[in-house]
């Protein structure tokens, strides 16, 4: 794989030293919170910069207000501590706060999580989102002696199955749930319906995502959805419109319904934001 980052300015290049330093020193705060003697060994294996920045088409676009993220594969000795919630929670924390003061850190960072045996098995199967990486990414940083598996494409009989098994799956959910949500909001019920909205956005999401690599995150964030999706199908960054304050806070309600409108008692939409 690659290893040159040549081809970003050097203030791309600092932050991407940055990042690496933050998951490498957050990973290891969270191991030595944990008693048991299993984790003491675990390690990052790789820390892997793919997508927009590692290919060089990165965006920046202040009017439109679009801006890549550095996409991140994190490679890690055990399936067990690639939980986001565990392990990861505090880092990401603080990536956002870094991020919003603005001084180190300018540029959204995405990261991904993944046991070395994961990585290698959807190599084997081949997975087209992990061989783009294995093809375009750029390594930030390994522990040596931990080679990836060599990918093996699928034929096109074999890729054309899974797609058309994963589109039956995840377009006929989404559509159930945006009329549920439809039905619902007609019910005079918008905080359940923005839910099932949500559900709805994600799934179309997920669909896309799997359709096109084969692959899709583990997450309900729209943001990341968005962000990685959006790489794939440029076009996709005018699903939302946002030039105006109405239309960013509706987002925004949708974005937060996941936990917001299921849980939060102040949490409030109104039937114009909704629809």
């Amino acid at each position: 794989m690659k290893t040159s980052l040549d081809h970003l300015p050097q203030s791309k290049r600092q932050e991407l030293a940055y990042v690496v330093d933050m998951l490498r020193e957050g990973f290891a705060a969270a191991i030595r919170k944990k008693n048991s003697s299993r984790y003491r060994s675990e390690q990052i294996l790789k820390i892997i910069l793919f997508g927009s920045y590692a290919r060089g088409d990165w965006v920046e676009d202040p009017v439109g207000r679009y801006f890549s993220d550095y996409d991140i594969l994190v490679i890690l000795s055990n399936d067990y501590v690639t939980d986001g919630a565990e392990f990861w929670m505090k880092t990401e924390a603080k990536l956002l706060d870094e991020l919003a003061e603005g001084t180190k850190l300018r540029t959204q960072v995405s990261p991904i999580y993944h046991s070395i045996e994961d990585v290698n098995a959807q190599l084997r199967l081949g997975r087209y989102f992990f061989m783009d990486i294995v093809r375009d990414g750029i390594v930030l940083f390994e522990e040596p002696d931990h080679p990836l598996a060599e990918p093996q494409p699928l034929s096109p009989e074999q890729a054309l199955k899974e797609t058309q098994d994963y589109y039956d799956q995840w377009f006929e959910s989404a559509v159930t749930f945006l009329k549920t949500s439809q039905v619902v909001r007609g019910m005079d019920r918008p905080k359940e319906a923005a839910f099932l909205l949500h559900q709805a956005a994600e799934r179309f999401y997920h669909c896309l995502f799997l359709v096109r690599t084969l692959y899709s995150p583990k997450t309900h964030n729209l943001n990341r959805l968005r962000s990685q999706t959006e790489q794939l199908e440029p076009r996709l960054a005018a699903v939302w419109p946002g030039e105006s304050k109405f239309e960013r806070r509706c987002y925004e309600l949708l974005r937060g319904a996941y936990v917001n409108a299921r849980y939060s008692r102040h949490y409030r939409i109104t039937p114009e934001e909704l629809a």
